[in-house]
């Protein structure tokens, strides 16, 4: 029950693997706000806790649907202590060369995956300073560091959200709120699953890469998000995490 009585805003919360994390989130105790495109009341049913869960349909690409949100669990928790920015296209994607991903997927992947972030981050950041201090948890992804071939827009996008959290943690120190990154290797949520041009992408490569060879499931991600958005981190900021299976080893 390490966040007790916390109040978290989950982007992209109501399927795959961000539902996982509003799953865990609830059973550390915290009041979680589900804010998706995608059936983010249907999501808050599931959990089974209407006192303590709020799903708001959000679009994180428009700020006016940011704020709204923002607002909205102000007025039912009045605070905001966690934002888990998780929302992002990938399940969806085919992979393909670079010079045949048409601009309108380029641009939707820029818009939720990073705009997104940063319409969030703008959002939830005025309530965190009037309350002294704060946690965000960027979802981030390993395969930035593999230079990974065929996903350039996804990778693109990644990387930037490695580079926004480095820059926000400087900005964001001095008022006590931390910005921290997770980057997960493959993780097999039913979204993902769905999508055989995802999961069959390069599989038997990314199983020989692993120091931990097997498949990684959302339970393997959930603790470190967790660990970030608790005050077991609280001397930790600008840091990503690589969840990978041991795919890829971070440098000091």
């Amino acid at each position: 029950m390490r966040l007790t009585d916390k109040v978290a805003v989950i982007t992209g919360g109501a399927k795959g693997i961000g539902f996982a994390y509003s799953q865990r989130f609830v059973a550390e105790g915290a009041r979680v706000v589900i804010a998706d495109i995608a059936d983010p009341l249907d999501a808050a049913e599931k959990l089974a806790s209407a006192d303590r869960v709020l799903g708001v349909p959000t679009d994180v690409s428009d700020v006016w649907s940011v704020r709204a949100m923002v607002d909205e669990t102000r007025r039912r928790f009045g605070r905001i202590d966690i934002l888990v920015n998780n929302a992002a296209v990938f399940a969806s994607l085919k992979p393909q060369r670079f010079d045949n991903i048409s601009e309108t997927e380029w641009d939707r992947v820029m818009a939720v995956n990073v705009k997104g972030m940063w319409n969030c981050v703008r959002a939830v950041v005025p309530a965190m300073r009037t309350q002294g201090g704060g946690r965000i948890v960027n979802i981030a992804s390993a395969i930035v560091a593999k230079g990974t071939a065929f996903l350039l827009h996804y990778v693109t996008s990644k990387g930037a959200v490695i580079a926004m959290t480095r820059g926000l943690a400087r900005e964001l120190g001095p008022e006590g709120i931390t910005v921290n990154a997770v980057a997960p290797g493959l993780i097999l949520s039913d979204t993902v699953q769905e999508n055989p041009d995802i999961t069959n992408f390069q599989s038997a490569a990314v199983m020989q890469a692993r120091a931990l060879s097997r498949d990684a499931f959302p339970e393997d991600v959930e603790g470190a998000v967790v660990f970030l958005a608790s005050d077991d981190s609280a001397f930790m900021s600008g840091q990503t995490l690589i969840v990978d299976g041991g795919s890829v080893f971070s440098t000091l």
